[in-house]
């Protein structure tokens, strides 16, 4: 079943046979743990020569190693594989209803849906009824665009949010009789997983007039405060690049087509992707830290103070004993809208930054803005860090400096993107780095 005008299908979904050993099978989000090979590396000696999504997407700690071409080359021949060996085995047309327990979350609920890639526009100004919350950095999509060009599958780690505070369109669906299709453990501490198939037609009916009810102009007009605005139903959450990166090969099927209208059936046109309501009790927004490698830690903070005078704003750098102490100095600091505040660490080193009257609306826009400006030309690395421990492990090391930012609030992210645009790039995270989606469902796109 599909809805052209809400940019939705259900899709065949492929899970894998009885057989397999779904904690093995299923691994976190290709693009965590980045600086941290050892992660990966354990996994793989985990999981061995068991079928997993481990064989089947490619981790970014990997991206710039010699190999890389033929590791595409091993994730396609395992695509074709899985297919041919019957470890992946297709469904009928449906929705997927899943509850995910978290180490920090009792609960928190989706629905695995497809996506049009025709209602979705990543550029700036964008209208489209799926949007980017966060700058898409086109220099990132070609080594992805290799990855997924002939793959004969796609296993999404993309979640999708919607602003639906009656809570009408995933919720209704867990009072229903459905039939369990998993129940497991994941691994590597990401929690517990369970899921359910939404076949019934009148189910699947059920979310489609639900969503229709949401996308409605007045409604939308309404609940934003708006006028000549398009409508946002579908807003990225996690995977902004992985969606922009099949859009941009929907868009070359299309230029390379006879006609349009001839692949306008193409499965490629759709994208499989997790669907949660920002409402949802279990989803919380984590602020996406920064690690620089290969730098002076004093000459980027001088250039740091250099940079934001130019700007007509003042940087003070407060230093202390401890990570801790910098937490309870800012902790105890009164509230004040015309002053930024970042933490710092770097080599036995802990830091402060005030940065008074900032050009930008969010902290990690300005700090994006200097270290961008920073880092152009240089051989320097920048690194974008889940997990305030991990931002001090990094940190702490000769040639290194994080920076740990504040969060910003969910309930806001709809009016925010409807009125000023994506926010910049690594804005926030949908929980920490073990919550993320663990791949599991796959969709045929050849």
């Amino acid at each position: 079943m599909r809805n052209r005008e809400l940019g939705i299908e259900a899709p065949n979904i492929l899970l894998p046979n009885s057989g397999v050993d779904l904690t093995l099978w299923s691994v976190v989000a290709c693009d965590q743990f980045t600086s941290q090979p050892e992660y990966w590396e354990k996994l793989a000696d985990e999981i061995g020569e068991d079928p997993s999504t481990l064989n089947l997407v490619f981790p970014e700690v990997y991206l710039g190693d010699a190999d890389s071409e033929q590791r595409v080359d091993r994730i396609n021949a395992t695509m074709e594989a899985y297919l041919q060996k019957g470890v992946l085995e297709e469904l009928e047309p449906g929705f997927v209803l899943l509850d995910r327990k978290t180490s920090h979350a009792p609960s928190r609920k989706g629905l695995i849906v497809a996506l049009d890639l025709e209602k979705y526009d990543y550029k700036p100004g964008s209208q489209s009824l799926i949007r980017a919350t966060e700058g898409t950095i086109e220099d990132r999509l070609p080594p992805r665009i290799k990855i997924r060009k002939n793959a004969k599958i796609e296993l999404p780690h993309i979640m999708v949010l919607i602003d639906d505070p009656d809570r009408t369109v995933i919720e209704p669906l867990f009072e229903k009789d459905l039939s369990p299709i998993y129940d497991f453990e994941l691994n590597a501490g990401g929690g517990h997983l369970r899921g359910w198939r939404v076949d019934a037609q009148e189910d699947i009916a059920s979310v489609f007039q639900s969503l229709e009810a949401l996308s409605d102009q007045s409604v939308f007009d309404s609940k934003y405060g708006v006028l000549g605005k398009g409508v946002l139903l579908y807003a990225m959450g996690d995977g902004n690049h992985s969606l922009a990166t099949a859009k941009s090969i929907w868009e070359s099927l299309k230029a390379e087509a006879d006609s349009p209208e001839s692949v306008m059936d193409h499965p490629a046109r759709f994208a499989l992707v997790e669907l949660m309501n920002v409402h949802d009790e279990g989803l919380e927004f984590e602020p996406i830290h920064r690690v620089a490698f290969g730098v002076d830690a004093d000459e980027l903070l001088l250039g740091m103070k250099q940079f934001f005078a130019d700007e007509g704003s003042e940087v003070a750098l407060e230093l202390f004993d401890s990570l801790e102490s910098a937490k309870k100095r800012l902790a105890n600091l009164d509230s004040n809208p015309s002053e930024h505040r970042v933490l710092w660490v770097a080599p036995n080193e802990h830091g402060l930054i005030r940065l008074s009257n900032p050009s930008r609306n969010l902290e990690v826009g300005n700090l994006q803005a200097f270290l961008d400006a920073f880092l152009e030309g240089s051989e320097s690395e920048l690194d974008y860090i889940h997990g305030e421990d991990v931002v001090e492990g990094l940190g702490s090391k000769e040639g290194n400096i994080g920076f740990i930012l504040p969060g910003i609030g969910k309930s806001d992210l709809f009016k925010t993107v409807v009125l000023d645009g994506a926010l910049p790039r690594k804005t926030f995270s949908m929980g920490e780095a073990d919550e993320k989606r663990y791949y599991l469902e796959a969709r045929r796109i050849q």
